[in-house]
């Protein structure tokens, strides 16, 4: 049957004209085309086309939005489940396929597999399982067969790769899944039955009832170097014994998802995130274009502990305050204590267009470690400031960086909390870099501690600490 779901012409080959416009990027005998065909047919018999958003990620299956014509999501190799159960939160009425193969679901995406499936919300996913990771290459797959010949396993996979993995099996086992069946595309029977499948897992989801997972055996010809023929005898023969087709699981359950439709307004969201009504106070007579015409880049770094994602995020609040565009993008490294974490923070006049800082206009560190990691980073003309009670011998990349050593450890604890030592750190980068004015850094910081008002004080001590001791180190140099 012809279908309105799919795009009248593939735009990709020949900017759509042409024959290759009514072509399609699979290799001759590829189940995919097939899969594709029974997806648009189910949906445009349930009738739920302007309701749909196919999920693909990396795979044989990137390009399914160049022929459906129903909403689309690009997931990042593995991701499409994750992605998939966010859309379902994000608009619960909409009917969400994530489309995935054997190398994304089974191997980089196999927790977030899992994860999706143990949840259960109303999810379709369609598993194509080829046995080899098509489109990078031919290297084996979780799903290859013992035995196998692949760019990965040119002697044939061996007990040491381990055995390829049942994921219909597995999902079926946990709680969450309502259906799971396993086809194949070998034979006319087949192609029907999985046809069948695909529609009920859709159905299932526009009813409420819970998540469904369809496994389907593919030919891969290319990476097999078989006809298409022969290809579908060898996963007959060969894919079959391992993968036994038929039902997995198909529990009768009362639909049960009725989430209300998400609210996006704006007064709304303010309420989720427990934000201010009001703007705050704004001060700064422009952008600081001292620093850099349009975009500061910062980087804080640090052990577990030291506060520099606290430190970042208040910039990038005191950006946002002012009008300005601000981003934090935390990192956080394996260790709890010492070793270095960082967070990347970009103040805009406008927009920023990169949130990492791999070359930063100012680099605040807080150990030795940071210092020493991403000291020689630091552009020509920025700014390092450092906790000199823990780290020592700063020698920048450039003559023309400014390194200011400010001991923040022993001002915190000279106050009476090691704690706020950030906010010493924030008092010595107003001073030393002019980013903002003093009372840009301190709205931020009230801010934070509305909760908390009797830490304010004592923050502000901090802050006003950092400043003279900044201005002193900046005073020697001259």
């Amino acid at each position: 049957m012809s279908t309105t779901v799919f795009y009248t012409k593939f735009e990709r080959h020949a900017h759509g004209e042409g024959l290759k416009g009514h072509a399609t990027h699979y290799c001759a005998g590829c189940g995919h085309g097939l899969v594709h065909k029974y997806i648009a047919e189910a949906i445009e018999e349930l009738g739920v086309q302007d309701r749909v958003v196919l999920v693909s990620p990396v795979g044989c299956s990137v390009f399914a939005y160049y022929y459906f014509d129903t909403g689309n999501t690009q997931a990042a190799h593995g991701r499409a489940a994750a992605v998939a159960i966010g859309h379902k939160m994000a608009n619960p009425d909409s009917i969400v396929i994530s489309y995935q193969g054997d190398g994304d679901l089974a191997s980089i995406g196999l927790a977030e597999t899992i994860a999706a499936a143990q949840l259960g919300a109303p999810i379709t996913v369609i598993f194509i399982n080829n046995a080899i990771y098509g489109m990078t290459g031919g290297q084996m797959a979780p799903t290859s067969l013992m035995g196998q010949t692949t760019a990965t396993s040119p002697g044939g996979r061996t007990i040491f790769s381990g055995h390829p993995i049942r994921m219909a099996e597995t999902v079926a086992q946990l709680d969450g899944p309502v259906y799971v069946e396993r086809n194949a595309l070998f034979s006319a029977a087949e192609r029907k039955r999985c046809k069948k499948a695909v529609k009920k897992a859709i159905r299932l989801q526009m009813e409420g009832r819970g998540y469904s997972f369809v496994e389907v055996l593919s030919e891969c010809p290319t990476h097999l170097k078989l006809t298409p023929e022969q290809s579908e005898k060898w996963v007959k023969e060969n894919m079959v014994p391992v993968f036994p087709l038929g039902m997995k699981k198909d529990a009768e359950v009362e639909p049960w998802f009725h989430l209300p439709p998400r609210s996006f307004d704006g007064e709304a969201m303010l309420d989720v995130i427990d934000a201010p009504r009001e703007a705050a106070a704004r001060y700064c007579q422009g952008f600081p274009s001292h620093l850099n015409p349009t975009d500061i880049s910062l980087k804080f770094a640090g052990a577990g502990g030291d506060g520099a994602q606290t430190a970042a995020m208040l910039i990038a609040t005191a950006a946002i305050n002012e009008g300005f565009d601000g981003t934090h993008i935390p990192s956080y490294g394996p260790e709890s204590r010492g070793g270095t974490s960082y967070a990347d923070v970009h103040v805009a006049l406008e927009e920023v267009l990169n949130p990492a800082s791999p070359t930063p206009d100012i680099l605040v560190a807080f150990n030795a470690p940071s210092l020493a990691k991403f000291g020689l980073s630091v552009r020509r003309g920025g700014y390092i400031l450092y906790d000199k009670s823990v780290a020592k011998d700063v020698k920048p990349a450039d003559t023309s960086v400014t390194v200011v050593g400010v001991p923040f450890t022993e001002i915190a604890a000279g106050l009476g909390k090691l704690v706020v030592k950030n906010i010493v750190a924030l008092g010595a980068l107003q001073a030393a870099t002019g980013l903002f004015p003093r009372d840009t850094f301190l709205t931020a910081v009230r801010q934070a501690l509305k909760d908390k008002p009797k830490l304010i004080e004592l923050n502000e001590r901090a802050f006003a600490a950092g400043i003279a001791a900044a201005e002193e180190a900046m005073a020697a140099r001259v």
